[in-house]
């Protein structure tokens, strides 16, 4: 009996919890030892897939020949490009590998599509070039011998980093400045860049330590981006400065000539600041990508498709309707054909959905409409626990069993069949999640976590829940003067 309290308790708390979470849109726990602020806080929205929420979808394509691409580069391009998205504040993005040099990209509810598309076509490859005494204007494209043959540039060294575009950032006027105890002083008068020539990279993006890549004011609340070099870079950037003192070191991005600040003295700190025409949006844009380095593969947009949210709405219009019957349903059938355990087993079935529901919200799972099919064909297989031990309750009350004994001999003689099934259908669920990460698969992806999910959740109220509610209910209740509270 203390161990029947003591479970009931732990599901009284989960079941608070749970409806806490799934009735509100986020959670918040003060702090008792700072007024005004929050211990816990966290936003709990329920997060729809692009078929439900509207949005873009986008194809990208290597913007090289497709026979030269590197199926680990594209990877990792993949792997940037999403990180990029992410950074910029898109959620729940899909991104999929199609061919051998394509990639298909799903943005749900995505506010500024043109953003986004200029964005992913950013290579962000940032490099400081010496430019010797005679610099080009800002803007002008320039060849650097970086990833060439033979280069002897300490870049070459550097290991990339991922990255995160801003189409602001290759056209907003910019300029560097070293570090604070350095003074920059007017370049020299620029000139067109000599046809051909080919300018040294003395480092790349990757030299930047990305910890210390952070968007500040200055006194006159103009955006700047400081920024320092790793440790291993530090005294390759001083060596070089310390021997080009008067020079030019430009600052490219994407091959675009950024900023063109002259070398006054050493600069033995590492560290600098990008200044320039920057808003707030552009200087983080920026950030983001010195953060996170440069593509290994070009990519451009060949197909884009806005979404609409009519369809979704209408989809999760039903698909609610779905549910709603569905639970109904089972609710009556349980009572109907079993009836007192029944009724605890519907019990059960509620604190089944309110927990689901809670799970979807805090992991988070992004719902698609195969998540909600999944979800919806999971309330059906939540009851099927029940139902193995209810019949095994009543073959062993037939057997003359006292209830207390029948309850513990139905589950222990039910749970091998429990058991198996429900591991079968996780194997199942870990097959289609593992297929449906590939390009043209993506549908049954959302289906096979939310029915995995609920699988899990059914097998802790049927074990857990079901068990102590019968024990908590039955015990004291005498089955010969009761028979037909238990379908016999």
């Amino acid at each position: 009996m203390r161990r029947q309290n003591v479970w009931l308790s732990l599901i009284v708390l989960l079941a608070v919890f749970s409806l806490y979470v799934d009735l509100s849109s986020k959670i918040s726990v003060p702090n008792p030892f700072k007024a005004g602020t929050s211990l816990i806080y966290r936003e709990v929205p329920i997060r729809l897939g692009l078929d439900l929420r509207g949005g873009l979808q986008a194809v990208l394509q290597a913007d090289i020949d497709c026979a030269k691409v590197n199926p680990a580069d594209l990877q990792v391009t993949r792997q940037i490009l999403e990180r990029r998205a992410n950074a910029l504040g898109v959620s729940e993005i899909t991104m999929q590998i199609a061919g051998n040099c394509r990639i298909v990209a799903e943005f749900p509810g995505v506010e500024n599509p043109e953003q986004v598309i200029a964005s992913l076509q950013q290579t962000g490859r940032l490099e400081f070039v010496d430019m010797g005494s005679t610099p080009v204007p800002e803007g002008t494209l320039i060849q650097t011998d970086y990833g060439q043959t033979g280069s002897t540039s300490p870049s070459d060294q550097a290991t990339p980093l991922p990255s995160t575009p801003t189409p602001e950032a290759t056209n907003t006027p910019a300029s560097t400045t070293p570090s604070p105890e350095v003074t920059p002083t007017p370049s020299p008068e620029a000139t067109p860049a000599p046809e051909n020539k080919v300018y040294h990279t003395v480092l790349t993006g990757a030299a930047l330590d990305p910890a210390r890549i952070v968007v500040r004011q200055d006194q006159v609340g103009k955006f700047m981006i400081e920024f320092a070099l790793k440790p291993e870079a530090k005294q390759i950037f001083a060596d070089y400065t310390s021997t080009h003192i008067g020079q030019v070191l430009a600052i490219v991005l994407d091959g675009r000539v950024i900023s063109t600040p002259v070398i006054q003295s050493a600069i033995t700190e590492g560290s600098g600041v990008i200044t320039g025409n920057f808003t707030e949006e552009s200087a983080n844009a920026l950030a983001i990508q010195l953060r996170y380095g440069a593509l290994p593969i070009p990519v451009k947009i060949v197909q884009t498709q806005t979404i609409g949210p009519t369809l979704g709405e209408e989809s999760v219009r039903r698909s609610i309707n779905a549910g709603v019957i569905g639970i109904l349903t089972v609710i009556l059938f349980m009572a109907l054909y079993y009836r007192l355990p029944g009724l605890l087993a519907d019990l059960a079935l509620l604190l089944y959905t309110a927990i689901s529901l809670m799970l979807f919200k805090m992991i988070p799972v992004v719902l698609t409409l195969p998540g909600i099919a999944g979800f919806i064909l999971s309330i059906g297989m939540a009851v099927d626990a029940n139902i193995l031990i209810f019949e095994r309750l009543k073959e062993e009350l037939r057997k003359g069993h006292g209830l207390r004994q029948a309850i513990d001999l139905g589950w222990s003689r039910a749970w091998p069949s429990i058991r198996d099934s429900n591991i079968s259908t996780l194997i199942t669920c870990a097959i289609l999640f593992t297929f449906g990460s590939t390009f043209g698969a993506s549908i049954v992806k959302g289906f096979s976590v939310t029915l995995a999910l609920g699988v899990l959740v059914s097998l802790f109220t049927a074990i857990i829940v079901t068990r102590t509610f019968l024990h908590l209910v039955l015990d004291n209740i005498k089955l010969a003067e009761h028979p037909r509270w238990f379908g016999l």
